[in-house]
């Protein structure tokens, strides 16, 4: 294979025309829905009959767009044209911007007409074909981002692409392909190998032979120098923009917590604080914005991805468990509030994001001016205009003000002369007439498909809200979320549908959505011990080592072999704001694998985990799942058996201590269940401290199991 230098190269010669940045890269997203044309529409292309709000978006563009399928395809293959795969999502920004300036303007659509076949894709839905084509862009540029335009051969392999273009840099690349096309096509075929062959290289893995053993030196390798990118002041890493990685800092939460890392902790606790302090948190009405401009936490984009918050809920709830700081708890309290306020749909599920735009503004619904901050709080608004930093001329653009707490509630009123109680019953209460006040303004778009992982993640979040909290209403949304997905989304054979719209499930799902249902069946079985959860998890893995496994690397491809080819077929191992789904699996096979005594996930998971072994260290916080899967292994697991009339009520006591390398099994009368065979006792509930397929003698009080677990 040529290296990345060579393609490039080769791409050089087709365009002189370089795309402008929308400073977006794979881990960062934009933000804003188009808003909707209220004039008559004068076009109508085939995404009208589409359900994804980004595609519908696109549906009355002069451009004659198609959805991804083999429609599109084959027209492509018949007319002999090169294809334009453009791709979004509807909380992306400079989607939009480049929507406004190229994709409505009659003269862009003219020449884009004429000479291609044009391809809209929601990367929500598909993000099959956003990897491949997001790893043809990454190789050929080194970066990449959203929106993604790449042009490839009409047989889908890419040969040139980019991010945002503005208009005029944009009709060039059209116009220098298109003449490319017709008179040097051999060039573009070169280049279309060349990237090819990139794709098919990138994120590879082969299977590791020798057995590994895993030591917390393999862990303090992958800590120490995490430790060095720390922001002390601020919390997160040292950069800026700063995203949330809520599954990175879970992981450094187990670390610590196992092996008294004060520094790790202290650094997580500052983080949770800053971020739940600042802009990129809806000091108003709960809930995390996609990340921040900066380095403060000040500045967001103000979109809310249901995905960050389902993590950002389960992350918080860990905090709680381990710190028991209330503030943990009421951030907890308050972003559920707001997802169950604008996110849950009526039968169950959750929706996937809200826009940042009001009225085509980005950010208007969370801002305020002074004076309409003092005019909704009256005689509190001074206090609180100190304690949010609002003053008259502005803290952001335009001398609009964003929400941004200077301190944990209790140190301001202890600053300030306030007593602790006084001032929070005064934010309260201003929380309640702000949040009624914005009722006022034009609210942000809706995007209202429901996606099988991200729901998994909420559903995660919630139980273990309900876990750290003992709030009986989080479980009764998590299972009626659950039961959605299991009706709407799962077929008899336990085959998943990603998306969900208007009453209809399509598109078949990925291994992250098979990963992550499974994951939060767990999670579901351990808050309530229905073993039917756990037939579930059992049911959505064998499918997908059917389906999705391969012999050669002992690692899973990101689509079924029952889905029409890509260009590539692709693996995903590095972890981003979701894991990678090869390394949720692995968490899965390990779980389940003590669950229901399978040594066969059990080998699945640690030969997967040492296909990785030597990659996980060169950047823990993009293989923090990884990490935590071997710190499991280190760390040797306990289980927590619970069998017994009182079993619930022992299990809601233990479930709220954070006990992070442990798997809590248990029901209130016999089972078959490996774990719990032979261990019930009529009127009495015994729970049982097992390690390694040892248990230690039982005991009846909480108290008495913490110390065997602490022995």
């Amino acid at each position: 294979m040529k290296n990345k230098r060579s393609i490039i190269l080769t791409l050089s010669i087709l365009l002189t025309i370089t795309n402008t940045s929308c400073f977006r890269t794979t881990t960062e997203a934009g933000n804003g829905f188009n808003k909707q044309n209220e004039m008559e529409h004068t076009h109508t292309n085939e995404l009208i009959h589409q359900t994804s709000p980004y595609l519908l978006q696109h549906a009355h563009n002069p451009v004659n767009w198609y959805a991804w399928g083999e429609k599109a395809l084959a027209k492509a293959a018949s007319e002999d044209k090169l294809i334009l795969v453009s791709i979004g999502y509807s909380a992306c920004h400079w989607c939009h911007v480049m929507e406004r300036e190229s994709f409505e303007n009659q003269e862009v659509a003219d020449l884009m007409n004429e000479h291609f076949v044009c391809i809209k894709v929601d990367r929500e839905e598909r993000p099959d074909v956003d990897q491949v084509y997001m790893n043809a862009v990454q190789i050929t540029t080194g970066s990449g981002g959203w929106p993604l335009n790449c042009f490839a051969l009409p047989d889908g392999r890419p040969v040139y692409g980019g991010t945002y273009f503005p208009k005029q840099n944009w009709m060039q690349i059209l116009k220098s392909l298109a003449t490319m096309y017709q008179n040097e096509r051999g060039k573009l075929h070169r280049s279309a190998t060349d990237i090819s062959k990139g794709i098919a290289g990138y994120e590879v893995i082969s299977v590791k032979e020798v057995e590994q053993e895993y030591t917390k030196t393999d862990l303090d390798n992958i800590v120490n120098p995490w430790k060095k990118q720390f922001d002390t002041h601020e919390g997160g890493n040292k950069r800026a923009p700063k995203f949330p990685l809520p599954g990175s800092w879970s992981f450094l939460l187990e670390y610590a917590h196992t092996y008294s890392d004060s520094e790790v902790l202290e650094q997580l606790e500052l983080t949770l604080d800053k971020i739940a302090l600042g802009g990129i948190y809806d000091q108003v009405g709960g809930g995390f914005a996609r990340y921040s401009v900066d380095a403060q936490w000040k500045v967001p984009h103000f979109e809310k991805m249901l995905y960050d918050n389902g993590q950002l809920v389960s992350l918080y709830s860990q905090a709680y468990k381990a710190t028991q700081n209330p503030f943990y708890k009421q951030v907890i309290a308050e972003t559920l509030g707001f997802v169950s306020r604008e996110l849950l749909a009526p039968e169950g599920g959750f929706y996937s994001a809200l826009d940042a735009d009001s009225d085509g503004v980005e950010g208007l619904f969370y801002i305020w001016t002074q004076e309409a901050f003092d005019a909704v709080l009256g005689a509190d608004a001074h206090a609180l205009g100190e304690y949010y930093g609002i003053n008259a001329g502005g803290n952001w653009d335009h001398g609009a003000n964003i929400l941004m707490a200077k301190s944990l509630p209790n140190t301001f009123a202890v600053q300030n002369g306030f007593t602790e109680a006084g001032f929070n019953r005064m934010l309260q209460k201003a929380k309640t007439k702000l949040l009624k006040a914005r009722e006022a303004k034009v609210r942000p778009g809706l995007d209202d498909k429901i996606l099988t992982s991200w729901n998994a993640l909420m559903i995660t979040g919630f139980v273990n809200a309900y876990e750290a909290t003992g709030e009986p209403e989080y479980l009764l949304v998590a299972e009626k979320a659950a039961d959605f997905l299991f009706t709407k989304m799962m077929a008899s054979d336990f085959s998943l549908k990603r998306n969900y719209k208007n009453g209809k499930a399509t598109i078949n799902a990925f291994a992250e959505d098979y990963g992550l249902l499974a994951q939060a069946s767990l999670a579901l079985y351990s808050a309530t011990f229905n073993e039917s959860y756990l037939d579930k998890a059992k049911g959505i893995t064998e499918f997908a080592i059917a389906h999705f496994f391969d012999t050669h690397s002992g690692m899973f491809w990101y689509t079924s072999d029952i889905d029409p080819a890509l260009a590539a077929r692709k693996m995903e191992l590095s972890d981003n704001v979701i894991a990678s789904s090869n390394a949720i699996i692995a968490r899965v096979l390990q779980n389940l694998a003590v669950l229901i005594e399978n040594h066969k996930y059990a080998d699945m998971s640690v030969q997967m985990l040492h296909n990785m072994k030597a990659t996980i260290p060169k950047s823990g916080a993009y293989y923090y799942l990884w990490a935590s899967v071997m710190l499991k292994n280190v760390a040797s697991t306990k289980e927590i058996v619970i069998s017994g009339k009182n079993a619930m009520k022992l299990r809601k006591e233990i479930a709220a201590r954070y006990l992070p390398n442990t798997i809590l099994a248990g029901s209130i009368t016999k089972s078959e269940l490996p774990l719990l065979q032979n261990r019930f006792v009529k009127n009495t509930t015994n729970i049982y401290i097992c390690e390694n397929k040892t248990c230690k003698l039982p005991v009846t009080t909480v108290k008495e199991a913490l110390e065997q677990i602490f022995e």
